[in-house]
């Protein structure tokens, strides 16, 4: 691996105690990713939150849609609800494994989380994994009377490929005028097929996440119909880069990595809300990469966790008017 000098020390020091995810072995990157999920969850208290699990009607026939649904134990609605969509490069990783997340989402903010199990690539690919948190999002909007959640206090989040199919489905809510989002929250996101920018071109080899992952990610996601970068018939859903108007999405908070190939798809995206009139919070935080979270007990780990769960909280903070 290639060193980075800039590479926080935290972080240097962790680094080679995550596994190698390689996209060339889907069934290995699977199975890797499953082991670290499973140690992770192995110790998590549920203590003060209540789960349960809702099954949403697949769009268009698909099948049900299995989100799992937080809530304080003593919840006093209607609750702000942020419905939240992993991580994996849109083929790997479960609902499951953002539980310490939604956990902590409850806990410290009293807010309902709505975490969304959607179809893997590349047995399912795009818009069925699309479809899959659209048609959770539409569910919870339509049931908030007996969720408990307020209909003007929705946000949609999520990290990486999660970060990536919050955006489209923000878009899509935008477009089909049925859903009023509140906030998106969009953690490291991956957003552009066409991946021609310096971070990803120059990022060949960096931790948990590289280039040569990336484009194995967009071709499962994109099916075999996908052509490559110069496809020009690939959604603004599927990869939101694409579209070339933002304005009348909801405020933003944008979180990148320094060391990450997704960084400056990220920082594009919300100079581009920007530009459209969105009101937008940015963050690149330096000497870190994609996934660097994971390492929670680095400082820059703490900080850009109690940084997401501030403007989430600040971002649900006043009610939107109705529709």
């Amino acid at each position: 691996m290639t060193n980075f000098p800039t590479l926080d020390p935290e972080l240097a020091a962790a680094v080679t105690m995550l596994p190698s995810v390689d996209f060339g072995d889907l069934p290995a990157a699977r199975s890797t990713f499953t082991t670290l999920v499973d140690a992770m969850l192995a110790d998590l208290s549920m203590d003060g939150v209540s789960l349960r699990e809702l099954a949403v009607p697949g769009l268009d026939g698909a099948p049900d849609v299995v989100v799992r649904f937080f809530t304080p134990e003593h919840a006093d609605g209607p609750l702000p609800v942020l419905v939240w969509i992993h991580g994996g490069g849109f083929a790997i990783g479960t609902a499951a494994s953002s539980d310490p997340y939604c956990v902590d989402v409850v806990r410290e903010l009293g807010f309902a989380v709505a975490n969304v199990e959607y179809r893997l690539a590349p047995e399912t690919p795009f818009p069925g994994p699309l479809d899959d948190c659209y048609a959770a999002l539409a569910y919870i909007h339509s049931h908030v009377d007996e969720l408990g959640v307020d209909p003007d206090r929705i946000a949609v989040g999520g990290q990486s490929a999660g970060g990536g199919l919050a955006a489209g489905t923000v878009l899509r809510a935008r477009d089909e005028g049925v859903v009023p989002v509140a906030f998106q929250l969009l953690e490291i996101p991956e957003l552009d097929d066409r991946l021609h920018t310096v971070s990803m071109t120059e990022f060949v080899d960096t931790p948990m996440w590289h280039r040569p992952n990336a484009i194995l990610s967009w071709q499962y996601y994109l099916g075999e119909s996908y052509s490559g970068p110069d496809d020009p018939n690939v959604s603004i859903y599927a990869a939101p880069a694409r579209a070339t108007d933002l304005a009348g999405l909801p405020p933003s908070y944008v979180s990148t990595m320094e060391l990450d190939p997704l960084r400056d798809e990220g920082i594009d995206y919300a100079v581009r809300l920007l530009q459209a009139g969105v009101s937008v919070e940015l963050h690149s935080f330096p000497g870190t990469f994609h996934g660097s979270a994971l390492l929670a007990t680095a400082e820059v780990s703490k900080r850009g966790h109690a940084e997401a769960l501030d403007a989430l909280r600040r971002g649900l903070r006043l009610r939107v008017p109705a529709s």
